[in-house]
């Protein structure tokens, strides 16, 4: 398969307008002030990181082993990428472990961040494979620029553009993967819709997101979205699902691999008042939001 840098970028929704939703004008805020963060400490303006464990929101930051966040990458995927990319990550899984990759492939990244994601995917298809990374933030993108320059990795390319508009030609990659960002979206079918549009006949969709199983009360979800700061508007198991299906997508399948306790919230009110349910309805809402593996693909 060839590389693809003689790709026309021009997306049908121009990727550098303004945001359209406060919810992406919050993202892009958040996600921006992160990559600013660690940008400062990586050039020793700051010699502490700032807490990001404990829910204020995703991260794979060192040291950190929350429910959450820790625990994501081997230590020899942290080895193939600098610090900078694994300080910066704002994922909830590990999509790169649990997708065949193959060397002359090419992969997109939608929301790539600092890159973490799409520099491990680059060296898995190198030498005539390419990463694509897609990220609406300028922070974000110029230190996934500067984490690639450092990783010596050269067949990757990072994209400004949003992930409901996606700066690619119709069928002109193989693979998409993402790091917990589609839940961020105001516009999650979209989302699906670009990722099938992209992806060339039989490519397959690979992503780690945070899912909601069966209805919740409004407020044990506004409680959990607090502690956790990375699941607004998560999608419940079966609407995700569904909405693949409707996207044109095939062999669609979800794998939880990280549940949420409820109850680590620490919010004793919660606690009290998940006390007073029956046993099966507590287990089922004490474990109702999760990080999965989301598979699909594209039909030949």
């Amino acid at each position: 398969m060839s590389e693809s840098s003689a790709f026309d970028t021009r997306s049908p929704v121009d990727p550098t307008e303004g945001d359209s939703t406060p919810l992406q004008a919050a993202v892009r805020a958040k996600y921006g002030a992160r990559a600013l963060d660690v940008l400062a400490r990586a050039d020793g303006v700051q010699s502490a990181p700032s807490s990001c464990c404990g829910g204020s929101c995703c991260s794979t930051t060192a040291g950190c082993d929350d429910a959450i966040t820790g625990n994501l990458y081997t230590a020899e995927q942290a080895a193939l990428v600098p610090d900078a990319a694994v300080q910066a990550s704002l994922g909830c899984g590990n999509p790169t472990a649990l997708v065949d990759l193959r060397p002359g492939q090419v992969v997109l990244d939608l929301g790539s961040g600092g890159g973490i994601d799409v520099i491990l995917s680059a060296r898995r298809v190198a030498p005539h494979g390419k990463a694509y990374g897609v990220d609406m933030t300028d922070d974000m993108l110029a230190l996934a620029r500067r984490n690639a320059a450092e990783s010596g990795v050269a067949n990757l390319e990072f994209l400004k553009g949003k992930i409901e508009a996606v700066p690619l030609p119709d069928a002109s990659v193989d693979v998409v993967i993402s790091n917990c960002v589609i839940n961020l979206s105001g516009d999650k079918p979209r989302v699906l819709r670009e990722a099938f549009r992209v992806l060339r006949p039989g490519g397959r969709f690979a992503v780690s997101d945070v899912v909601v199983e069966g209805p919740v009360p409004d407020d044990l979800r506004s409680k959990v979205e607090l502690w956790v700061g990375c699941i607004a508007g998560a999608l419940e198991r079966s609407e995700y699902l569904t909405a693949l299906q409707a996207a044109g997508f095939v062999d669609v399948d979800m794998t939880p691999t990280r549940y949420y306790n409820a109850e680590e919230i620490g919010d004793p009110a919660l606690t009290a008042w998940l006390g007073t349910l029956p046993v099966a309805e507590r287990e089922r809402l004490s474990k109702a939001f999760f990080s999965a593996f989301v598979r699909a693909s594209k039909p030949e």
